[in-house]
């Protein structure tokens, strides 16, 4: 599983008879848990998701029980996989800013749908409106950075999804 996912740990082996795990998360324990998100692990190319119902620390591990995990049998089938979890697109800076703007220069930018729109090719810091140059097919325009506009920031597959008034491009 590459992509839309990101791995988060791993199941390492079955713990006792009532399908309980031991499993290793190396930056801790997903938000997942808390928030009774599914985790996901990997079944013939495909995620199935999975609960975190409890997890309890043991000498830098977890031991975890899942749902519809209630034996040693299904503990043991899920022995040895990779948790995942959706890989978060990451969305402003932590305080709540954008990014500098300079580092957006070579970026793509979509259309809320995910077509492309063109590719960020300079940036104006206008106090309180800052504004990047998107060369399009039809040539170089001035787009305001607000945060309104922004759908999607993806540092990751450096892009932006936007969605922007109707006639601004």
């Amino acid at each position: 599983m590459s992509g839309d996912w990101q791995k988060a740990g791993r199941v390492l082996k079955s713990n006792g008879p009532d399908g309980e795990l031991l499993a290793s998360f190396p930056e801790g324990m997903p938000s997942q848990a808390e928030n009774m998100e599914p985790v996901f692990i990997e079944f013939d190319g495909l995620p199935v998701p999975f609960f975190i119902m409890s997890a309890k620390p043991r000498g830098g591990k977890f031991i975890i029980r899942l749902s519809d995990v209630r034996s040693f049998e299904d503990a043991e089938e899920l022995a040895g996989k990779d948790i995942f979890i959706p890989r978060e697109e990451e969305d402003f800076n932590d305080d709540g800013s954008l990014p500098d703007l300079e580092d957006l220069e070579g970026w793509g930018v979509e259309d809320g749908d995910g077509h492309p729109l063109g590719e960020i090719t300079g940036y104006e810091d206008i106090p309180g409106n800052p504004c990047i140059y998107l060369k399009t097919a039809a040539g170089e325009v001035l787009v305001p950075l607000h945060e309104d506009f922004i759908l999607t920031f993806d540092p990751h597959g450096k892009k932006i999804r936007m969605s922007l008034p109707e006639g601004l491009i």
